[in-house]
């Protein structure tokens, strides 16, 4: 079989699937049948492209790609519109990439000069400068940063926050209080970071039994989870494996 007639074959039939398995109307099934390349072309267009427009996996699977074949054009591109309208949106938007890229200096610098005005008490403004400051190494500012947002915004919730908060804390020295911040931040948190961590500082603080329950718990949390979900959390997931096989057994 000629190469173009079995690459249309394997377009036609993976065309075919998507329109059965998303539901699309059977005369597509016609269509694709007759008109080969032509039809395949035109389905990509009409069905496919707008469905990956707007799916957020399919977004951030084209901005990894993006990345991985030019790693500084959102840098770039950030910088580019933040010279031409230097407005707080600008700032946000380039901030979040130099947090991504670990420029934390260039994010806190950003973030700082935004938080002004209408924006002085923004939280996503505000945790995002929390952010920066710990990348910086630089727990207490991290801490004062994120207890003015609570108290500047008492309503907003976010689990990435309350662990950066617990994160903070533990590296202040406080064993305690970041003890009791790691158990209120698993119960919301999603994935096995915050649980990992926790476990890890049980076991530095000596508690070696409550440290083996909580690394348990992330093995069996994810033998029961699909498997996208311990592709994303194998870090942890390896690492509670690791530390469970170095604890001493009763």
């Amino acid at each position: 079989m000629a190469p173009l007639v079995l690459l249309s074959l394997i377009l036609q039939v993976a065309c075919g699937v998507h329109v059965v398995r998303t539901g699309r109307p059977l005369y597509w099934l016609f269509i694709l049948l007759l008109f080969s390349y032509i039809a395949v072309l035109i389905y990509f267009i009409a069905e496919i492209l707008p469905e990956l427009r707007n799916n957020p996996a399919a977004r951030r699977a084209a901005r990894r790609a993006r990345a991985h074949v030019d790693p500084g054009r959102e840098r770039r591109q950030g910088e580019r519109r933040l010279g031409l309208a230097d407005t707080v949106e600008n700032r946000r938007h380039l901030a979040e990439q130099c947090l991504l890229e670990g420029d934390y200096a260039r994010a806190e610098e950003l973030l700082s000069a935004s938080l002004k005005g209408l924006y002085r008490t923004d939280p996503t403004l505000m945790l995002g400068l929390a952010r920066a400051q710990h990348g910086l190494g630089r727990p207490q500012q991290t801490r004062d940063t994120l207890e003015a947002l609570i108290a500047a915004n008492p309503d907003f919730r976010s689990s990435d926050g309350h662990l950066l908060y617990a994160r903070a804390v533990e590296a202040l020295g406080d064993t305690s209080a970041a003890l009791h911040e790691y158990e209120a931040v698993v119960q919301g948190h999603p994935g096995e970071e915050a649980r990992a961590r926790h476990g890890l500082l049980l076991r530095r603080s000596g508690d070696a039994d409550g440290a083996r329950r909580v690394f348990q718990t992330i093995i069996d949390r994810s033998d029961l989870q699909p498997d996208y979900y311990r592709r994303a959390q194998k870090e942890w997931i390896a690492l509670a494996r690791s530390e469970l096989a170095s604890l001493p057994r009763d």
